[in-house]
């Protein structure tokens, strides 16, 4: 972990989502989020299930210091056990592999964020940083849900062949949930909340690897300044797609409620004021909406996570009582910003036919506008545009 930071902490996120069949309601387990889940939409008419997938949600703890009472998706800090020497045993199948089998990222180095580009070796870790994110984001889902996405040892020469073929623009499977003893699991989650360094410890007895290879890195959100208090987080966004729900269980210590639903539902209730969520979730499941089916996500996040990603900075515009949160791209974008690029004040923001956007308008916090006519560097896609209680609210990319 980079502790030369002087305005954020490392962190990682995971978005994780799993298919069903439509129409289908899947039985529940008691205690468990395993059941057809929405949030409720209360007094508005139900978005039909045009999507074959839902996507994994948290509500975080009302006394959380950071963003209390808003749904997220699972996430956390790295810990410096994520970059433990330990790992190498642990990946000792993939020691000649580079960056223990991930696919090579065509991004130019000068052009990626640090959060990744950052020598890891110069900080005194063996772990790349593409690792060592991973690591975290996958500890810190299974710390707060209960979902734990490995490989078996078993299944690590199959994997080994797999790679040796694998061209770094090959799609990547949907991935299958594995399934260990819930009461083992349950052993070891409590372990891993009490002490993070209990994770590599977990992986070397069940003798399991963290599957680092079914995550694909999708973007990177820096938290602005004045926005969420004193804390700000540089965080590394990856996608998974599952091939059907796991068993989740919420931590009941960070986590107030867990939920399954769909993009579009999650985006109604949030209109409807039920849920709140921050700009990165929103401006994220307005991505999705472009992917209504879960094959089409996961062969475009397959596909596209060797491209790269921006360093996404947020650069706040003040104006009456709304403000303006301002992507890389926008033509009020500063072309150089630092860690402690000032929130900016008295300035225009109404922008021509002609103008180059990226950027939320904020005047209600439960309705953000987003005004967006760029070309997406890296590939990646553009979020939908659209009312976020409009039924038709699915795109096609």
């Amino acid at each position: 972990m980079n502790t030369g930071l002087k305005h954020w902490k490392e962190a990682a996120t995971l978005i994780l989502l799993a298919g069903h069949r439509l129409g289908v309601e899947n039985v529940p387990t008691p205690g468990f989020a395993c059941s057809q889940s929405t949030v409720k939409t209360e007094g508005r008419p139900r978005v039909p299930h045009i999507f074959d997938y839902d996507v994994l949600l948290l509500k975080r703890s009302s006394k959380s210091g950071f963003m209390p009472n808003a749904y997220v998706f699972p996430g956390g800090l790295v810990d410096p056990s994520d970059f433990s020497s330990e790992w190498l045993d642990v990946f000792k199948a993939f020691s000649n592999s580079p960056n223990f089998g991930l696919r090579r990222v065509r991004q130019p180095p000068e052009t990626r964020p640090p959060i990744f580009a950052t020598d890891r070796h110069k900080l005194g870790s063996p772990i790349p940083g593409e690792v060592a994110f991973r690591i975290c984001a996958l500890r810190e889902t299974f710390e707060e849900s209960g979902v734990l996405l490995f490989v078996s040892k078993k299944e690590e020469l199959s994997l080994l062949e797999s790679l040796k073929d694998r061209r770094d623009n090959d799609e990547v499977k949907h991935y299958e949930v594995n399934e260990l003893c819930s009461d083992e699991l349950n052993k070891w989650r409590a372990l891993v909340n009490q002490n993070p360094s209990n994770f590599v410890r977990m992986c070397r007895e069940l003798e399991v690897l963290p599957n680092i290879w079914a995550l694909h890195e999708w973007a990177n959100w820096l938290t602005p300044e004045g926005q969420y208090g004193a804390k700000r987080f540089d965080t590394a966004f990856f996608m998974c797609c599952l091939e059907e729900r796991p068993c989740a269980l919420q931590d009941q210590k960070e986590i107030q409620h867990l939920q399954w639903s769909t993009p579009s539902d999650v985006l109604q209730s949030f209109g409807a004021r039920n849920l709140w969520i921050a700009p990165p979730q929103f401006y994220e499941l307005r991505r999705m909406c472009r992917f209504p089916s879960l094959s089409d996500l996961h062969a475009f996040a397959s596909r596209r996570g060797t491209d790269g990603c921006e360093h996404w900075l947020p650069v706040i515009l003040f104006q009456d009582n709304a403000y303006v949160s301002v992507l890389p791209g926008d033509q009020l974008y500063p072309s150089t910003v630092s860690e402690a690029t000032k929130v900016e004040t008295n300035m225009e923001i109404q922008g021509g036919s002609k103008s180059a956007l990226h950027r939320l308008l904020i005047s209600d916090p439960y309705s953000p506008e987003l005004q967006v006519n760029i070309t997406p560097k890296y590939n990646h896609t553009l979020p939908l545009i659209g009312p976020v209680n409009s039924p038709s609210l699915v795109g096609t990319q």
